[in-house]
């Protein structure tokens, strides 16, 4: 029984090997949150949350949860409403506290994708996500060089971005935003920022939503910032072997940061001996009008709306939803 928050949190079978490849068990797991709380609060506080449960630990089955009830033994859990693309609505956990994360963690939840809006205003994306995402092929010193192109690109429109590893082989970069606009304005925007980035490096980057075309270059993928669309969260921790997590870096750090070796055991020393590297970035939110600008110049142009996930219903301005090697064919 942990004491977090103001709530007692149970922890069954705590000695539960969790991490094959290390042998780190669900209580591990549980330690680790309770050693980034501050952080990794700062970074989901408030916001919905999806559920990805292994109940085998990291080398077994999992499933998505994503309705959340209140029950007799848990009545202080928070949720809120949230909605798919189809329209259909569910009660999805708020990341309230860090009581919250442990009784999640307790039911086999390893890291959690996240909602780019916050419980108290869903209206309002705070959130862009530039998810550079390999391609096969692609290594990850071409991921490197990819973030430091977008680095580049929002330093000379005057946008603070903040990286992380992505856990995997990828690298997100985060904009904290005010909150004024929606979700299609800000995934409009992540389209012009993926068209922007591919006609400077058409040789590494790639804003191309049909996978045949990509070729092996970074793709950027623009629809992770669709509305109701989650992402896996700073601070998480991936179902892996060794428990490799989710970490926030400093730009500084970009040539030399390593994913593997940003795990469970490594993690919470490192955010002792360097702090936060996200600290302030809700104090500083940042306006999505310079990438506005990008996207209005981009219609001005002639350009289509990107294609949509084949979730999402066809919407204005879209191309066809077909693949170009399909469309041919036709």
């Amino acid at each position: 029984m942990l004491e977090v928050a103001g709530r007692n949190v149970r922890i069954t079978s705590p000695g539960k090997v969790v991490f094959p490849g290390t042998g780190a068990t669900k209580l591990d797991l549980a330690r680790y949150y309770l050693a980034v709380a501050e952080p990794l609060m700062a970074a989901m506080g408030g916001r919905p949350v999806l559920l990805q449960r292994f109940p085998k630990g990291a080398g077994g089955p999992s499933f998505f949860q994503k309705r959340v009830a209140p029950t007799a033994a848990d009545p202080w859990l928070t949720t809120t409403v949230v909605s798919t693309p189809n329209g259909t609505t569910s009660n999805a956990l708020v990341a309230v506290d860090l009581a919250h994360v442990l009784w999640a963690v307790n039911l086999g939840c390893l890291g959690f994708h996240v909602w780019p809006v916050t419980a108290a205003d869903p209206a309002h994306a705070d959130e862009l996500r530039i998810d550079l995402d390999p391609s096969p092929g692609v290594t990850f010193a071409m991921i490197r060089e990819a973030a430091a192109e977008t680095k580049a690109l929002l330093d000379e429109l005057g946008v603070a971005g903040h990286p992380k590893t992505t856990g995997n082989r990828g690298i997100h970069v985060y904009i904290r935003l005010q909150p004024r606009w929606d979700g299609i304005e800000v995934r409009s925007a992540a389209v012009a920022v993926a068209r922007e980035l591919e006609r400077r490096r058409p040789d590494l980057i790639t804003a191309a939503w049909w996978k045949e075309e990509r070729g092996s270059r970074v793709f950027v993928d623009f629809n992770q910032n669709a509305p109701h669309k989650t992402v896996f969260g700073a601070w998480s921790v991936r179902a892996n072997p060794t428990g490799q997590v989710s970490a926030p870096f400093d730009w500084a750090e970009l040539v030399s940061i390593s994913p593997p070796e940003l795990t469970i055991g490594s993690v919470p020393a490192r955010l002792a001996e360097r702090g936060d590297p996200w600290a302030g970035m809700s104090a500083h939110r940042q306006s999505l009008e310079p990438l506005l600008a990008l996207h209005r110049r981009d219609v001005a142009d002639g350009l289509p709306d990107a294609p949509w996930p084949p979730v999402y219903p066809k919407m204005p301005g879209e191309p066809p939803r077909v693949a170009p090697s399909r469309a041919k064919k036709s």
